[in-house]
């Protein structure tokens, strides 16, 4: 009689733990009827390749840093402009000079800084105007491919 008790509450546990108690909302969904929405995309006429002018580049890395010039030639030229395009950093001098020369013999007039953080940075073109630097960066990147990820450095 024990066991038929046991397996009695047994079952009568299992199928009372199986009921559900969720109620029903009281307010039924009832979907608007609406017109789909529409979308469209303005065309725009794109001058050809031929015909656009060197736009700025926008795609270039930034750094700011203190820098000082490694020749006093290049101080009295560069100083007072803020923006210097960056071909090659370098951990040792002589390094930035070897670079400094084959960077020479491609046409570029580099000079090399002396940065905050103990690098030599070798640039190519300083500038007073951020747009002025951009422009020259897109300018190498379109004619010097090798040298795409040349960067600005900002003097502070």
């Amino acid at each position: 009689m024990n066991k038929s008790a046991i397996y009695i509450i047994l079952l009568v546990f299992v199928l009372t733990a199986c009921k559900t108690t969720k109620k029903q909302p009281e307010v039924q969904y009832t979907p608007t009827k609406s017109q789909p929405k529409v979308f469209s995309v303005p065309e725009t006429t794109e001058p050809a390749k031929e015909e656009k002018e060197a736009e700025p580049d926008n795609n270039v890395s930034l750094r700011k840093e203190s820098v000082t010039f490694t020749e006093a030639a290049d101080k009295t030229e560069n100083e007072a402009n803020t923006y210097f395009v960056i071909l090659g950093s370098f951990g040792k001098l002589d390094n930035a000079k070897t670079f400094r020369e084959d960077l020479l013999n491609e046409g570029f007039s580099p000079i090399i800084l002396h940065s905050e953080t103990g690098y030599y940075r070798v640039c190519v073109n300083s500038y007073k105007k951020e747009m002025d630097a951009r422009s020259r960066v897109t300018e190498i990147r379109q004619a010097f491919p090798k040298y795409s990820d040349l960067w600005l450095l900002i003097k502070q």
